[in-house]
């Protein structure tokens, strides 16, 4: 919990390297008084979450299976501990990392564009991650005639079935079979549709002869599909089983409900990763599952911070959560080494040279005598104002033994 705690104190004050957190110019005094820098080095040097002797045999079926206990632990509980809202948004989070891995990805339309890709659904009101599953490559144990696209909606959809939730896709996850798959499972279905899916009306597909601000609406067993015209020679197409009924607005642009609720319910996973990244614990590493973990631990805090905000009611500021939850992650740390710490004092180090001098170490009467001799006790240095009973004793240790 310390180590974590000077993670998220890395995250909030954003100091250029993480080993300036421990320097005499740009140190924090958080992290100089929780955990030394050597100490918190050899703790990430070390770090692992699986078993290296069996890591072989895992990976022959999971790629991975070097984190994959933790993550999957970690997804868990935060599907257990939030019931999310009505609308539930799903898309992409790309995290970025020079680490090497045989799962790289690149999305140029991303801010860092080589990374490892995670599906993930997320509230759309709190923004709360309510599930993610990492992509691998190619899946084994789908089904050979399911898309991808279909695959991941419902494994991430899945602890939410039957509830009468609404998820917004995109336009690479929206599919017609997809939306009569939730729909048989009570979750509607709205986003956007690429015109090349071939279950699409031809005359849905052109684009050419459209006027600007235009509607066409296309309506089966269940399912709407509107088409939009933003500009000229430019459609929109919005699949969805939510709106029975389409709507025009009576603007200058006359825009289709389906479009303006859909605009409204898209934006769920990308604030998401606005505010992962805007508090980041992720430091440089060549080691993949070491910055699956940095992710995984700036996740965690945004939860950390939804639940809080949830539970008590107390609407607080993101980093000033994070800064107090870093102190409270690392307060049983520092109470078990001040007991160490004097537990040392007590017991006998090594025997003072002869007539050496030292400050007085008991500062009950003074501060800046000096003293030749130690407590028969503690072997603290202890001057004569400090001394108490015939043997040279402390008070402290005076005060002890008539307890």
């Amino acid at each position: 919990m310390a180590f974590i705690s000077i993670l998220l104190w890395r995250g909030v004050i954003r100091i250029p390297s993480l080993a300036d957190a421990w320097s005499a110019t740009l140190g924090i005094s958080h992290v100089k008084s929780t955990m030394a820098r050597n100490r918190f080095q050899d703790i990430v040097r070390h770090l692992r979450f699986d078993d290296k002797d069996t890591r072989t045999q895992r990976v022959a079926t999971d790629k991975f299976a070097a984190i994959s206990n933790v993550w999957q632990m970690f997804v868990t509980n935060c599907i257990k501990s939030y019931n999310p809202g009505q609308h539930i948004t799903v898309g992409e989070q790309l995290f970025s990392t020079k680490s090497r891995y045989p799962f790289q990805q690149y999305i140029a339309t991303k801010p860092d564009k080589f990374g490892i890709k995670f599906w993930v659904a997320c509230d759309l009101k709190s923004k709360y991650m309510c599930n993610a599953i990492p992509y691998l490559g190619k899946d084994l144990s789908r089904p050979s005639g399911e898309r991808l696209s279909e695959n991941v909606v419902m494994k991430l959809m899945e602890p939410f079935m039957d509830k009468g939730k609404t998820v917004t896709t995109d336009n690479y996850l929206t599919s017609l079979s997809l939306a009569g798959r939730l729909l048989s499972r009570k979750t509607t279905l709205v986003g956007t549709i690429n015109k090349t899916r071939r279950e699409l009306p031809q005359s849905a597909k052109q684009s050419s002869d459209r006027n600007e601000f235009t509607t066409q609406v296309f309506s089966t067993t269940g399912t709407t599909l509107t088409v939009y015209a933003p500009k000229r020679r430019k459609t929109v197409c919005i699949l969805s089983t939510m709106h029975n009924i389409v709507e025009i607005g009576d603007n200058r642009k006359r825009k289709p409900n389906t479009v303006t609720d859909y605009n409204t319910m898209k934006c769920g996973v990308d604030i998401m990763n606005q505010k992962v990244r805007q508090y980041t614990v992720r430091a440089g590493t060549r080691r993949w599952p070491v910055a699956v973990f940095y992710n995984l631990i700036d996740m965690a805090a945004m939860n950390a911070h939804v639940l809080y905000q949830a539970c008590t009611g107390v609407k607080e500021r993101r980093v000033d959560f994070l800064a107090q939850l870093a102190t409270e992650l690392a307060e049983q740390f520092m109470q078990e080494r001040m007991v160490d710490k004097e537990q040392l004092l007590w017991q006998q180090p090594a025997i003072p040279h002869p007539g050496k001098r030292a400050k007085c170490q008991v500062t009950f009467q003074c501060k800046k005598n000096n003293a030749t001799l130690c407590c028969v006790a503690c072997y603290k240095y202890t001057c004569g104002k400090c001394k108490k009973e015939t043997e040279w004793q402390c008070q402290i240790c005076a005060n002890r033994s008539h307890q």
